[in-house]
């Protein structure tokens, strides 16, 4: 049995369109509210313990007996146990996380009693960030669009329409997910699983945080503490070797000209190399993935096009360069359109900072051209 103490959210009817737009763009994720906490990591040494036993000397005292003729003098007799030290070997192990544990997701806190054997992880983002802390050996199940990384037991379980019975058919003993339907929270509570909502990250805060979570979560704090250092270390390495810029940026979901704001994870993300988004004054009601027309692209003609619709779609310089009017922009006369991975640019496990390269890439590339 679990405890599980959750705050209401109003983002339902954002989160349901943009499952939708982002499942028939990319097969990725829907972007939501998350809030982003750090977990502290704890590590527990054991003192090395020494033992040593102090050397003894026994020595008989000196006898003399005197005679008027005789001297007899015993020899002196010393006898030396030889010294022993009995020294234990340093011990160093670290201490098995204790539980049960308290883990903060995107709705409140779930209380998880024990360590879980039997994972099912219903998003991709997620299920890359469990592999990547060392907890893949935990999982024995994930959605259909979570094969990376390789080894990730894929099955046929969805992310979008999950089915109650197909996910307890894997005896789980924790499940995340990252969007809820309906009643899929409601009825894994009836069943006493715990069950973690990991919504889409809204920035790189929540990243750290959903990851150090997950650490606590699955008995890999430390690994997870490591996991965000290496990521922050990474990004510290690419933007200081980034150049100064002022580019324009369109950003393509899809081919129907869906893009992703600065207020978004994705915009956020490459917000950090300078660069301007030309779809935030389009965004007019907010929702941070606007649909914009041919006529504005071409009117405001960015200096870069990054393309997260090369796999699902096949878009590349070419057949955007076939569309009406955009052989003329900039981007394309310059070949300043950059082909993304898909998956890599729809989540926000530990592969941003490869959308993170792949763009400060193109942007130093860029600069050179002057």
């Amino acid at each position: 049995m679990y405890v599980n103490t959750r705050l209401t959210g109003g983002k339902w009817l954002l989160v349901l369109a943009l499952s939708v737009l982002v499942l028939g763009a990319c097969a990725g994720e829907d972007p939501a509210e998350s809030s982003a906490t750090t977990a502290p990591s704890t590590v527990t040494t054991a003192v090395p313990a020494t033992t040593a036993a102090p050397a003894t000397t026994t020595q008989a005292p000196t006898t003399t007996t005197d005679a008027p003729t005789t001297t007899t003098k015993p020899p002196t007799t010393t006898t030396r146990p030889p010294t022993t030290t009995t020294e234990a070997a340093t011990t160093t192990t670290e201490a098995l996380p204790a539980f049960p544990v308290e883990v903060r997701d995107s709705q409140g806190t779930v209380t998880v009693l024990a360590r879980p054997e039997r994972i099912v992880s219903l998003s991709g983002s997620t299920t890359e960030m469990l592999f990547a802390i060392g907890a893949g050996p935990q999982v024995v199940a994930v959605d259909s669009y979570s094969y990376d990384p390789p080894e990730a037991p894929v099955t046929d379980l969805s992310s979008f329409s999950p089915n109650i019975e197909a996910i307890t058919s894997f005896d789980p003993d924790l499940v995340i997910v990252f969007y809820d339907p309906g009643d899929l929270l409601a009825s894994l509570q009836a069943l006493e699983i715990p069950t973690l909502m990991m919504r889409s990250a809204d920035s790189l805060d929540d990243v750290w945080h959903q990851i150090e979570q997950l650490g606590i979560a699955t008995g890999h704090q430390k690994e997870a503490g490591e996991l965000v250092s290496s990521m922050q270390q990474r990004i510290e390495e690419i933007l200081a070797e980034a150049p100064e810029v002022s580019f324009t940026y369109y950003y393509e979901l899809d081919q129907n000209l869906y893009s992703a704001t600065s207020a978004t994870f994705i915009g956020q993300v490459l917000g950090l190399l300078g660069l301007e988004n030309i779809a935030d004054p389009a965004d007019e009601q907010g929702y941070g993935f606007p649909q914009l027309s041919p006529e504005y692209i071409i009117d405001v003609d960015p200096d870069l096009i990054f393309l997260a619709d090369t796999l699902c779609c096949g878009q590349n310089l070419e057949t955007v360069a076939e569309r009406p009017g955009w052989s003329a922009l900039s981007a394309v006369a310059n070949e300043a359109v950059v082909e993304l991975n898909d998956d890599i640019a729809s989540r926000w496990g530990p592969r941003i900072v490869d959308l993170l390269e792949v763009a400060a890439a193109a942007v130093a590339e860029m600069a050179a051209k002057g």
